[in-house]
Formats: C-alpha cells, structure tokens, sequence
C-alpha cells in the first residue's frame, strides 16, 4: 500500500490499522500514533503491550499525550500546554512525500532527566534534518519519572504484579514497531539511526547493552550521556521504599495504591524524592534504568568497558560547559561544594584532591559546576567511548559553540546547546539566541553537526575530516564556528578522574 498512499500524502496502513496524517508545507507528518498499548488500569507499571488494533482510519493529525509529568514543563508557548496523560506510548513520523527508495530512519529520544520532556516541544519537530538529509524522522514519548524509572518489582503480588525498566522497555517497543512498520513510510528499516541527549542519550547508550534492543538499529548517536546512571536492584528498590514513604503509603498496602493512585500523586512524591536524592546522595540519579539481571543484565559501563555492547557506529560526545545550567534551571547535579564533598565520600581522599584539583578556580561557582557537569556526564562518556572502540568505529566531539550572550549569562557551551545546531533552531528563538552577536557562528555549527549527522545516518560515518576515536591518540572533533580536530582534549582533567567509581 506505501505506494498508493504517499503519493496522495496521507494515508499510510500500519501493522495496526491504517493511519492518516497531514501535510506540513512540503513534507508529510503523522503524529500521536501508538506503538503499545495504554498503560493504564492492569497495564499500569507493566511492560508495554501491543496495540489493538483498529478498524478504519486513526486520526494521525495531532501529537499524543505527553508522559504524566509537571504541567510546567509541557509548555508549548505561552498559555498553551500540551496535554499529559499515562496514555502516552505514542511516535510521530516526518518525511518528504513520495517512495523513491528507503530514505535512511533516525528516531530522536528526548532528554530531560527521566522526568520531563515530550516529543511535541517544537524544537524537536525534525524538519530540517528531513529537508536537508531526505530522511525519515520519527520521535517518541516513553514513560517518565515514578510511572517509569522506579522499580516497584518488590511489592508485586501473585494477582498484580510491576515490572521494572518500564521507560527503557517502551523505547525498545518503539524501535521494533519502527522495524514492523517504518518501510510503509518510505524508510529503510536496516539503516535506522537512534539518537537522544542527555537522559535520551542515556537511553540510548544503555539500548546499545539491552539485549532486547539487538537488531533494532544500525547506528546510534549520544549527545551528553549520563552513561553512568543506571542502578542495581538494592538501591533501586531502597529508592521505592522511599518515594512509597514520601506519599505516605504504608509498604503493606503497595500494591494497592500503585494500582490505583491519582498520577499527581505519583509526580509530587517523585519530585521530593529528586529533591533528597540530589542533597543526600549527589550524583545518583533515582530515575533511572535498574542493573535487573534480565532485561538489563549487566551495568552499561562494565558491558562497554569488557566491549559487549551491540557492534554499531557510535559518535558519542558532551558539551564544554555542560553543568553550568543546572543550579540555574533545574539544581539536580553535584554542582556546589556541598554536594560535590558528600559526592566524594565513598572514594580515596586522593582521587577527590587530584580531580577537584583540575579544576581551577573550585570552589568557585563556575569551577563547581563544571565539575559537576564533567563528573555527569563527560568522564563516564569517555569511558564509554574507550570501550566501544574494540567492537564498532567510535566518533567523539566536543560542544564549544556559544553565541555572546551565553557568555554573558556565564553559561557558555553548556548542556543541551547542540540541540539548536542538531535540529537547525531558527525564528524568534534562534534570533534571541544571537541578539548579542554569532548569528553566522550558529549558521556554521549547524551546517556542521547536521553535515555530520545526516552523513553517519546514511553512511554509517561521519562526513569527511572527523577521523575515529582511539584509545592511544583519543581524536576528538572539537565543533565551534570554525571546527578542528584535536587529540585527547583537557587530557589531564581526563587523567585527573582516574580512579573515580560511580555509584550504582
């Protein structure tokens, strides 16, 4: 059928049933279309299911509910919210019409600590990747924060069990519903591409040690990974207990409000539990995947580290100031002495005073919260990107570009800036970016990254000049307005956080 339905634009027939979407100027969107069905009711808190399905047209027009989170961060502009619900297991797919060939997949996992986010933010709307790289976008909302990074396994019963890694199972869900139904599209289902930031890169890089992710796509891209933040069993379920406490749900009566609690609750209770964990326990993160022995069977650092991850070409990399942001907007990372001291408490004395050390100016307010930002997510980065090496060709970058302001405000290259160079920011945003100056420095980043980007998506590698990583000479592409290859980068800062073990 894909022949007959994208010449006319919009009809397009799924494993499922056939969905109809809209034309969006020149390309053609279908939104909100489920790939699992509703965890709600029994579903709630099991793994996704398939969908049932349907009989005549589904109304592909709109983007589906976002994952049950603070309603402050489903904004869509001012006044305009963009509905959450527990129904949220839905993708969007963006592509130019026509079926001339399978165009190469890239489906975008986006971040937002396991706690936020939707697919629906506009910046993540893909149409200049489709324009420029003729492409087949697809995006994704997954479960978030307590309905999808808590491991309640402990309190299921013979008549109502929960399953764990829920978040990390729905991403898998989505890859495969990818592979039953995206040549329909006029994508190529061998040639998919998976990329996120920050927790999306996170899910990214823990899909490429998930065994039930094999297969399900060639290539992966990870931008600012926090590839440390995944847990073992004993800590996650100490962290449930906690947020059971939290809402103040006797354990013996668990299962019972798990199934029936208002999704509010689930959000209030999971906020304080964030709250405490960033005083009490810097650097951990309770939103996470669990190290569960089966579906996660092994710690992503300890698979990359012994080169057990899926064999795919990996660019992995991390922005210059990546923590500056945070005690700012969203204060959940080891950035004040406090936190970082407390961070350092399960490791020698030496480690911490060669690390801190590396950073001068600490305990300074920006030398705190690049150590904070280097410790989340560049060191365990690297430690990814050393690892994969000896199974699949590795590309690392680093971040640089910040147009004036950003400089001004003192947060530089900081977390999450690459987003407006991926997906190629313009309009009013992209003109507040650079009121102070760098409009052509965002012009040239951009054509950088999305060159390089579109390029490994169809290739399988990065366009020309930006050779692969080695653990002896560690290339890394440094992007700026002008881009230069550089060995082994802030090589002591790297050296400095020998011996450094993470929490799990």
């Amino acid at each position: 059928m894909a022949s007959d339905t994208l010449t006319t634009g919009t009809l397009v027939r799924t494993t499922a049933g056939v969905v109809r979407g809209r034309r969006v100027g020149d390309l053609v969107a279908w939104r909100g279309i489920p790939y699992a069905a509703p965890p709600v009711g029994p579903l709630r808190l099991r793994a996704p299911q398939p969908v049932t399905p349907w009989s005549g047209e589904l109304d592909a027009t709109e983007f589906g509910d976002a994952a049950v989170q603070h309603k402050k961060f489903t904004a869509l502009r001012p006044g305009k919210y963009q509905p959450s619900s527990e129904n949220c297991l839905t993708l969007n797919v963006l592509a130019t019409p026509g079926t001339s060939g399978a165009r190469p997949v890239m489906v975008f996992i986006h971040g937002g600590a396991y706690t936020l986010g939707m697919s629906a933010t506009a910046l993540y709307g893909g149409q200049s990747l489709v324009r420029r790289g003729d492409i087949v976008y697809v995006s994704i909302n997954y479960r978030l924060g307590s309905l999808g990074y808590l491991d309640f396994t402990q309190f299921s019963t013979p008549e109502r069990p929960f399953d764990s890694n829920l978040g990390l199972r729905d991403q898998v869900a989505a890859l495969e519903w990818v592979q039953r139904n995206i040549a329909e599209f006029g994508g190529d289902p061998d040639n998919v591409t998976v990329f996120g930031e920050s927790a999306g890169a996170n899910a990214v890089t823990t899909l490429m040690t998930t065994p039930a992710a094999k297969g399900l796509f060639a290539r992966a891209i990870a931008e600012s990974p926090p590839v440390a933040s995944a847990y073992h069993p004993e800590r996650a379920a100490r962290w449930s207990r906690e947020f059971l406490e939290i809402a103040g749900v006797p354990l013996s009566e668990a299962a019972t409000w798990l199934e029936t609690a208002d999704p509010a609750d689930f959000v209030a209770a999971g906020t304080t539990l964030a709250h405490r964990g960033a005083d009490e326990e810097p650097g951990t993160r309770a939103f996470a995947p669990v190290v569960d022995g089966f579906f996660l069977p092994t710690h992503p650092l300890d698979s990359f580290a012994s080169g057990s991850g899926h064999p795919v070409p990996l660019i992995i990399g991390t922005n210059r100031h990546e923590g500056r942001v945070f005690p700012r907007f969203l204060n959940i990372l080891p950035t004040d002495p406090t936190r970082i001291d407390k961070m350092f408490s399960h490791v020698d004395a030496s480690v911490k005073e060669r690390a801190i050390a590396a950073y001068p100016g600490y305990p300074g307010r920006r030398a705190a919260a690049d150590l904070g930002g280097d410790v989340t997510f560049w060191e365990p980065s690297v430690l990814c990107a050393q690892g994969h090496t000896t199974v699949a060709p590795t590309y690392s970058y680093r971040y640089d570009f910040a147009p004036r302001l950003l400089h001004v405000l003192g947060l530089g290259a900081t977390h999450a800036t690459e987003l407006y160079a991926v997906f190629g920011l313009t309009g009013p945003w992209a003109r507040l970016l650079t009121a102070l100056g760098g409009r052509r420095g965002l012009r040239a980043v951009t054509d950088t990254v999305q060159s390089h980007w579109l390029h490994f998506a169809r290739h399988g590698t990065p366009a020309p000049g930006w050779p692969r990583y080695s653990p002896e000479r560690r290339e890394t592409l440094v992007i700026d307005d002008t881009s230069r290859v550089e060995n082994d980068p802030l090589g002591q800062r790297r050296r400095a956080w020998l011996g450094y073990e993470h929490r799990r």
